[in-house]
């Protein structure tokens, strides 16, 4: 069986999703948007996100071509994630998504009876 990241018989949105398929992976690529974070940074921002969790994520996103992990040579070891110019499009091309997710938010509460 193919798996869907890499399946050439699906349709765009599905490869798409398959990318960002996950917990973490839209509010990593959300953080990197802002500039290049180490790990730690990245762990602080996000409660709950594992350092093992964080690793595998990071390594998808990269083998994907979205981030790029640059390890500076000096001790201690200092990597930082950035977004790639792939990673950037993918952005862009999820804010009108997240627009139409904070609109729905709205409705939702808008419709929710007063407590």
């Amino acid at each position: 069986m193919v798996r869907r990241r890499f399946d050439p018989n699906v349709c765009g949105v599905t490869a798409a999703i398959a990318v960002i398929d996950g917990k973490w992976k839209t509010a990593l690529l959300w953080l990197l948007e802002s500039g290049p974070r180490r790990p730690a940074e990245l762990r602080r921002l996000l409660p709950g996100l594992s350092e093992k969790v964080l690793t595998q994520a990071l390594r998808e996103m990269e083998a994907d071509g979205l981030v790029h992990r640059e390890v500076f040579d000096e001790l201690p070891l200092k990597t930082l994630y950035s977004l790639t110019g792939f990673g950037r499009d993918l952005a862009d091309a999820l804010a009108p998504l997240a627009d139409w997710g904070h609109r729905r938010l709205e409705r939702l509460t808008a419709t929710q009876p007063a407590s």
